[in-house]
């Protein structure tokens, strides 16, 4: 029996291997009490002809559908070899599927295990670096029992990063490019706190989403108060440092202070962080 299409082929599965849709098939056998414990059979397709393009197709196609469990069945159905390298398993979009059944199982070391060591064409290399950061977040939200913040995702991306076989090279980082960040800072002189209208402009000029250009506002607020109370302390220990006589006039409360040689204190921030997401 020859299948036209994926649909026809999962059509047929269900109404001929009706155990499919229910996990693994036990075949009782006839064995002797002395023979030693032999391995569950693997599950067959009686009468079904299909290729490996064909498997392929319906591994995109629950993939694209979001069937996870179906499509673990699926995956589990397929016939494998002693050492897992045959037609089927080298096909990338089985690779592909069985990392989504992985990520979504929570099986990260098996999802790990496949994105290091099989090398994907850049059409995948979105979907696969986001599964790989994300179980690598996962991970560390469960040892140190709390969310990550931008910090603590930052730590994990440069602990982890995405291996060769899922990245080729190109330049897509977490951190903005120097255009766009001047941009920004341009608008963050005029208006610290830009209104919804604004940052939906901001992000059509810069190419960023409004949440974006709003997380880079916020964040570099945050900075700038830091940096400012930190001006501010050292600033009232210069003022109070006999060492370094200043004069009334020259101690203000604003963030800014001269010292007697000219040096003046900044309360603003002149760069910006890696972590501008």
């Amino acid at each position: 029996m020859v299948f036209r299409s994926p649909l026809d082929f999962l059509s047929a599965s269900r109404l001929l291997l009706p155990h499919f849709a229910d996990g693994p098939l036990h075949l009782p056998l006839s064995r002797s009490p002395e023979d030693p414990p032999a391995a569950p059979p693997q599950l067959t397709l009686p009468g079904l002809c299909f290729s490996a393009s064909q498997i392929a197709s319906v591994c995109e196609t629950l993939e694209e559908t979001g069937d996870v469990e179906r499509l673990a069945r699926f995956l589990w159905s397929l016939p494998v070899t002693a050492d897992g390298r045959d037609s089927i398993s080298e096909h990338e979009s089985v690779r592909r599927a069985r990392a989504v059944v992985a990520f979504h199982t929570g099986s990260f070391r098996e999802l790990y295990r496949i994105l290091e060591t099989h090398r994907f064409t850049r059409t995948s290399h979105g979907k696969l670096q986001a599964m790989w950061l994300e179980a690598h977040y996962r991970e560390a939200e469960k040892l140190r029992g709390r969310p990550l913040g931008p910090v603590d995702k930052y730590r994990v991306r440069k602990k982890f990063p995405l291996p060769r076989t899922i990245w080729d090279g190109e330049q897509k980082t977490h951190c903005f490019k120097e255009r766009t960040r001047g941009l920004l800072r341009e608008w963050y002189l005029q208006d610290p706190y830009p209104n919804p209208g604004k940052k939906r402009e901001l992000a059509h000029a810069t190419g960023l989403t409004p949440t974006q250009v709003g997380n880079w506002f916020k964040n570099r607020r945050q900075r700038d108060r830091a940096a400012a109370a930190k001006n501010r302390l050292q600033h009232h220990r210069v003022c109070t440092d006999g060492s370094r006589p200043m004069s009334r006039a020259h101690c203000s409360l604003d963030g800014i202070a001269e010292r007697a040689d000219g040096e003046t204190f900044l309360s603003v921030t002149d760069s910006d962080s890696d972590l501008d997401v």
